[in-house]
């Protein structure tokens, strides 16, 4: 790393929540996974391919969550995803007839097409079913540094006057990535950018090095960030926080200024799934689901209109070059000018973003991130930006200002509003209930094994699964909220009869083993990891 130039620090973060559904024979929720998959995870890996094999330079940070790394390694979901690319390529087939001539929506049926067909080879053939193991091949050449987060993505904040739920999260997490990558992790993603002062002493308990927090959280800190954002900041836990850059922040997630705004990018909206008939597309979708998203999408966003242009996959790719050396000059420009005050140390701007982003939501994510590297990789003057991964800059760059963030959260309003309003929070008074349950059964029952220790594992699971972010977030937005309801009532549900089981000392072992096939996550949890630290 050429430390004479400045640092831009790419994070992505990886998360979906579990939606493994085994009693049905097909699930609609389950393409929320399969969909990041064909649109986010693979192409993001076949970018990586295509850098290293032109010889390239890329760096990026990457958190992957607990809940997305089982999901992932699932055998019954991986052999549903293949089903789905073949229910993919047969929409995309049938396309190709119902276009048959049509000169402007004809290609990009075939693009999808091609699209599945090239999915399928991957995650068969190069990957084996096994997309974790193409993350760690470029994580163990030193291209990434892949992060984890908490279990199932819980709002940590909210569960402050709980250390020991938060402990079960951080430590669950930890076990998973090193049972995946071999190795214990350097970050951790807060889940939704959740901090709270002293949360940094619980990761520093668990040798975490470093996290990221929000603009607005690191500069209400004590004392303000002597660089402002442009470094990152040592707390009073010695563990080390990057700040996100609120200029690139804006650049690409604002909903109305943001490069995915942009008129001539693919419309994630608009599907076939709505504009056909419900006969046609039905059987492409879930059984009893007439409408819903296929991932055909023909037109490009045009504006706030129902009168959509059709995507031109060549226009919208030159528009995602066009941003990418836009946003290198905006961000080279931030770096010049704080380095005019920085003397003591060239300025970082670190730029966090849900992977989703590339490619599922903004289809031309990963063409942008390509161009980002390739701009980056022509560009030699002493204040041109280089990409680096986060634990890279802290060895370049130990010793960092003293400081301490304010509780925030990269929520709308910056505190915890999205995750407890009038529309979610009944759902935290259950799951506190479960918590408190399971660190009482941590301690009444220190020593199982066998069957019982069994019973003490699904609690633990199905207790972790009710502190899950995804859910309250969804009940808020109105989207999916009935399933998200039920996600909740089932967790507490099954946690509730885990306790009264091992309280009245009774086991329905059938039903147990059922619930262990069915909610599988995190298969080398350990329920006394919730029980106090002494």
């Amino acid at each position: 790393m050429q430390t004479n130039r400045p640092n831009l620090a790419l994070v992505l973060n990886a998360h979906l929540p579990f939606v493994r559904k085994p009693d049905y024979d097909t699930f609609f929720e389950e393409r929320w996974l399969f969909e990041a998959i064909s649109e986010t995870y693979l192409p993001l890996l076949r970018l990586f391919r295509k850098l290293e094999s032109e010889n390239v330079p890329f760096k990026l940070s990457l958190a992957i969550s607990p809940t997305l790394l089982s999901m992932l390694g699932d055998k019954l979901l991986c052999e549903r995803y293949v089903r789905y690319l073949d229910t993919q390529i047969e929409l995309c087939e049938q396309e190709k007839k119902r276009l048959e001539g049509d000169t402007v929506f004809l290609p990009l049926a075939q693009l999808y097409h091609s699209l599945y067909l090239r999915n399928k080879e991957d995650f068969e053939v190069l990957y084996g079913r096994n997309i974790p193991q193409g993350f760690d091949y470029f994580y163990k050449k030193g291209r990434i540094e892949v992060l984890t987060s908490g279990a199932t993505h819980a709002f940590l904040p909210l569960f402050q006057d709980a250390p020991q739920a938060v402990r079960a999260q951080i430590e669950t997490a930890i076990v998973m990535h090193r049972s995946v990558f071999g190795k214990n992790p350097q970050g951790f993603w807060l889940p939704q950018m959740g901090w709270y002062p002293g949360l940094g002493e619980l990761l520093h308990d668990y040798n975490i090095k470093y996290t990221l927090v929000t603009t607005r959280g690191a500069l209400l800190g004590k004392p303000t960030p002597f660089y402002g954002s442009f470094s990152p900041i040592h707390s009073d836990s010695d563990i080390d926080i990057f700040i996100r850059d609120a200029g690139a922040n804006k650049a690409v997630w604002s909903e109305t200024e943001g490069y995915p705004a942009d008129p001539v990018y693919r419309d994630f909206y608009r599907d076939i799934g709505y504009d056909l008939s419900g006969e046609y597309v039905a059987p492409f979708l879930a059984p009893g689901v007439e409408r819903g998203s296929t991932g055909l999408k023909y037109w490009a966003v045009t504006g706030h209109t129902d009168r959509k242009r059709p995507y031109e996959p060549g226009e919208a790719q030159a528009k995602a070059i066009e941003h990418a050396h836009n946003f290198l000059i905006e961000r080279k420009s931030a770096a010049r000018a704080a380095s005019y005050w920085m003397s003591e140390r060239k300025p970082l701007i670190v730029c966090p973003y849900d992977a989703e982003l590339f490619g599922h939501w903004w289809f031309e994510g990963p063409q942008f991130l390509e161009a980002l590297f390739r701009a980056a990789a022509h560009r030699r003057d002493e204040d041109d930006l280089e990409f680096v991964t986060l634990s890279e800059y802290l060895k370049s760059h130990p010793d960092n200002p003293e400081s301490e963030p304010e509780f925030s959260s990269w929520g709308e309003g910056g505190y915890a509003e999205v995750w407890l309003d009038g529309s979610n929070d009944w759902v935290h008074r259950h799951s506190r209930q479960a918590i408190e349950r399971m660190m009482e059964l941590a301690e009444r029952f220190p020593d199982e094994s066998g069957l019982r220790e069994r019973i003490l594992n699904q609690g633990a699971r199905e207790a972790l699964l009710t502190m899950s972010s995804d859910w309250p977030l969804l009940l808020r937005s109105g989207q999916s909220a009935s399933f998200a309801r039920r996600q909740i009532e089932e967790s507490v549900g099954n946690f509730t009869r885990i306790y009264e089981m091992l309280c009245a000392n009774t086991v329905d072992t059938e039903w147990i083993t059922s619930l262990e096939k069915k909610n599988n996550i995190f298969p080398e949890i350990n329920y006394r990891i919730f029980a106090q630290k002494h």
